[in-house]
Formats: structure tokens, sequence, C-alpha cells
């Protein structure tokens, strides 16, 4: 006589999800102005960087440019940073953990301060590649709202798992 087989519960996976992140900076000179030379002489070096670091997946760029700050869709002065992560923990390394953390040092040189959220994070499926419009709808969510698994920022992460009803959801109203 055999032994039945033990069984494993089964687990439900983490949803195959990628991590969106889109930031504005308002600057305090035009782009060719040159106190702001020293920021646009790092963009293609940190923006190499960005596309050579482990859990990369992608980020905009105006066609036929090597970067997006040309795109003004949040105002003439706002510059814009969407890319997406296979992690937090990815994007998380590269922010504070590579060149790019000199630009973060000296963003108040050529940035203002924002008062209300400048950066957010959400999940999107993997192979999802979000729009401007809807990267600027879940900044616009977190400012109206605050933190919640549909757009939230490092200090107050949601998993994947947590974020999986609204993956791909339509604005909240």
């Amino acid at each position: 006589m055999t032994s039945p087989v033990p069984t494993v519960p089964s687990v439900s996976p983490e949803p195959a999800a990628h991590l969106a992140q889109l930031n504005v900076a308002t600057m305090l000179y035009p782009l060719d102005d040159p106190r702001m030379a020293p920021f646009v002489e790092m963009l293609d070096p940190v923006n190499a960087a960005a596309d050579g670091a482990p859990g990369f997946v992608w980020r905009l760029v105006e066609e036929g440019t090597p970067d997006a700050t040309g795109l003004r869709p949040a105002g003439e002065d706002v510059i814009v940073n969407l890319s997406v992560w296979e992690s937090q923990e990815a994007l998380w390394d590269f922010a504070y953990r590579s060149g790019h953390l000199e630009v973060m040092r000296r963003r108040r040189d050529w940035f203002a301060r924002h008062v209300e959220a400048h950066l957010v994070l959400w999940w999107v499926p993997a192979g999802h590649v979000p729009t401007v419009a809807e990267s600027l709808e879940r900044l616009a969510d977190l400012r109206a709202h605050g933190p919640s698994p549909r757009a939230f920022t490092f200090a107050s992460a949601f998993t994947a798992t947590e974020a999986a009803p609204h993956l791909g959801a339509a604005p909240r109203g």
C-alpha cells in the first residue's frame, strides 16, 4: 500500500508587475541657461547608467533625442522623468547608490523645492509602458488622496500584491 502524496498548499505568486516611477522637477532657469550646464552635462552619463543598471526596464525619451528634457507635459518650466524598474529595490539602488546620487545632492542648484509630492511610484503589469498622461494622473492621485496601493512613495510603499487590484485601474473619481 502506498502512502498518499502530501499536498502543498497553493500560494498565490506575486503578480507579474514592475514598478513605474515619475518625478517632476521645476527648473529655476531655462535648460539652456549656463547655470543649468552642470545638470545638462550629467544627463547622458546618468541616463546611460540607468539603462545599464540591474533591474532597469524602460525610460521615457523624446523621439529623436537621448532623454525626455524637451517634453513639457507638466508645464513649460517642469521636466519629467518616467521610468520602469523590475522592483523597488532596483530603483532605490540606482537612485541612491549610484552616480545618480550626485544629481540628487545638487538638485537645489537647478530645481525649485516642491511643496507637494513630486515623485510617485505605482505597480504596472510587466510589459506595460506607462503613458505620460497615466503617470501625471498617478501623481495627481497621490497629491489628492495621499499614499495608497495606486500611488505611493518610497516612504509609503506598497507591494505588487497589495496593488494588484489597481494594476491598470482607471483614475479615481
